[in-house]
């Protein structure tokens, strides 16, 4: 039987190792720990029950250092907001033009929150140029920044239809953030494709 397949990674930014992913299908109920997770990013654990109005799909414990260090990136959600046919009409696409992505929208909710508290990274993009009854494997990633340097990095791996999708990954700070600004680059790929826009939160 084909089921699919989430993956979420963590990159440790000021470390010479990339941390290894861990795959959870999508039938699976119950908690799985990824394997070669190192102590430094936390375990992964699958949390695939439904949530009113999304789909929860992992969490990644974990995955920051420096201003974020302490950190915890919440579990995964996402859910679709337009077909395929709704998708295409929108943006009068047609099949010569191949894969097309496109960001409408990134958010930080809220964008201004307390050390401690938590905030949700979110994004909305449109995804065409699969082949029919296919997915494209896609490649969301998140960048969070403070003071210029690169603090958290979470990537989700996922299998899309074309359509409109939103996601969210919610960011728990730790309780002795550094107050400021942290910038928030996203960016959805395809194959070749990709598209990025860039969002932000305040610590007070």
């Amino acid at each position: 039987m084909h089921r699919k397949v989430i993956s979420v990674c963590v990159i440790i930014t000021f470390m010479t190792v990339l941390v290894g992913c861990a795959s959870v299908p999508e039938e699976h109920k119950g908690a799985a720990t990824g394997a070669g997770i190192g102590a430094a990013t936390g375990a992964v654990a699958g949390a695939l029950s439904g949530s009113e109005g999304a789909k929860t799909e992992m969490a990644v414990v974990g995955g920051f250092v420096g201003a974020l260090a302490g950190g915890v990136i919440g579990h995964y959600a996402y859910d679709k907001k337009n077909t395929r046919e709704e998708t295409s009409k929108k943006y009068k696409y047609q099949s010569s033009k191949g894969i097309f992505i496109r960001i409408e929208n990134a958010g930080a909710v809220p964008d201004k929150v307390r050390a401690g508290e938590t905030v949700k990274l979110t994004m909305t993009y449109a995804v065409l140029g699969a082949k029919p009854k296919k997915e494209l494997l896609i490649t969301e990633t998140r960048e969070i920044r403070y003071g210029g340097e690169l603090f958290g990095k979470p990537i989700v791996h996922v299998n899309r239809e074309d359509g409109t999708y939103s996601s969210s990954i919610p960011v728990t700070l730790p309780p002795d953030a550094k107050k400021g600004k942290y910038l928030v680059i996203m960016s959805v790929k395809a194959q070749k494709k990709s598209a990025s826009k860039e969002t932000a939160f305040f610590v007070k």
